[in-house]
């Protein structure tokens, strides 16, 4: 999949801002608030209809304007079209595919599949359970719609079974137990397809990530995921142990008016030579494995889908040394499309760039293509 251009209308800094893409590397170079990233930002909302940094879309609107449009053009097997509009009055954002409407953000997802590799990707290894869960349900939910699906659903029923939790803790109204019960039940099922997802995800990535890994640090090292769920349950009885879980929490739950168990508070585990990375890893071994982590995503995306992800990379290699980014600069010859940042690209003489390959200056959201 190639993304041939792309039209910012009231974008943050570009105003009116019309790009024609490279289908291999597309360097964009300019200086921190310039509007480089913004261009990798829009991107993001093509392929997701959300922000890349998750901000809110009211804060996308350049200063004193009323609305913005982001266009791209798509092409693959067939060209698609891709609108985001949103309107600042009605604090609504308009999803158009092919000038179709689109009312639901999930139909989006996975059809324009996009891999990012930014700075935040930091929390991913040092950060809460949580961070490592949206990654792991980012990249499945872009291959599948069906875990998209279950992920949304599971994740109401929980916002209604905290909702009903929190009013009985309240009103000790026992008149509530039976709603409860009901999206208990809901919550089990739901929850259970979720994890078992997620283990065979686990399962199949750890191969992408060992491969990838093995790019950036050749045969030094071996990084691997474990998936911490339900107390380490079998696979076979993760909807019994489930129960059991939620029985062995119901009173505390009553009493605290919160969800306690499943899988929204499992944790995925990195290792590198049998060591957790967490506890002992390095500087350096965090940020290859998050490297690895992006390209591992990429290579399974690609695999998965059968087609090609847009990469995105944000000021990635200013924090590596020269012989990683040597590496991956090389790496990104296997990629296809891919659109990187840079803040100064004449201090990466190690960086590769080919005659296919595209070079953009950034400066106050005026874009220029240069040699």
């Amino acid at each position: 999949m190639i993304l041939k251009n792309i039209d910012l209308i009231n974008f943050r800094l570009h105003i009116n801002t019309q790009l024609q893409f490279s289908d291999k590397l597309n360097y964009i170079v300019g200086g921190n608030g310039q509007g480089k990233t913004t261009i990798l930002e829009a991107i993001y909302y093509l392929c997701t209809t959300k922000s890349l940094n998750f901000s809110s879309d009211s804060e996308a609107v350049n200063f004193d304007k009323q609305f913005f449009n982001i266009t791209g053009n798509f092409r693959d097997l067939t060209n698609n079209i891709v609108k985001i509009q949103y309107q600042a009055d009605q604090n609504k954002k308009f999803i158009y595919v092919d000038d179709k409407q689109i009312y639901q953000a999930s139909a989006v997802i996975g059809k324009f599949p996009v891999v990012t590799l930014i700075q935040a990707d930091h929390y991913i290894t040092f950060g809460a359970p949580s961070e490592r869960r949206k990654f792991v349900d980012s990249v499945i939910s872009q291959a599948s719609e069906a875990y998209l699906k279950i992920l949304i659903d599971y994740n109401k029923t929980l916002r209604q079974r905290s909702s009903l939790l929190s009013q009985i803790k309240e009103t000790n109204n026992k008149n509530l137990y039976g709603q409860l019960n009901a999206w208990t039940e809901t919550l089990i099922i739901t929850g259970t397809e979720i994890i078992k997802h997620r283990i065979d995800f686990v399962e199949r990535f750890n191969e992408y990530l060992k491969t990838s890994y093995n790019k950036v640090m050749p045969g030094k090292e071996t990084p691997d995921i474990q998936y911490d769920y339900l107390n380490g349950s079998d696979k076979d009885t993760i909807e019994e142990k489930f129960r059991e879980n939620i029985n062995e929490v119901k009173d505390a739950e009553l009493k605290r008016g919160i969800n306690l168990t499943g899988p929204h508070r499992d944790d995925f585990r990195f290792f590198i030579n049998d060591l957790e990375l967490k506890k002992y890893g390095s500087q350096g071994q965090h940020k290859t494995f998050q490297i690895a982590l992006r390209y591992g995503q990429f290579f399974y995306l690609k695999d998965t889908l059968g087609k090609t992800p847009i990469f995105l990379m944000d000021d990635i290699f200013g924090e590596l040394d020269a012989s990683r980014v040597k590496r991956i600069s090389a790496f990104l010859k296997e990629i296809g499309q891919a659109f990187i940042t840079l803040t100064d690209y004449s201090n990466f003489d190690h960086i590769t760039k080919s005659d296919n390959d595209l070079l953009m200056k950034v400066e106050n959201g005026i874009v220029k293509y240069a040699q």
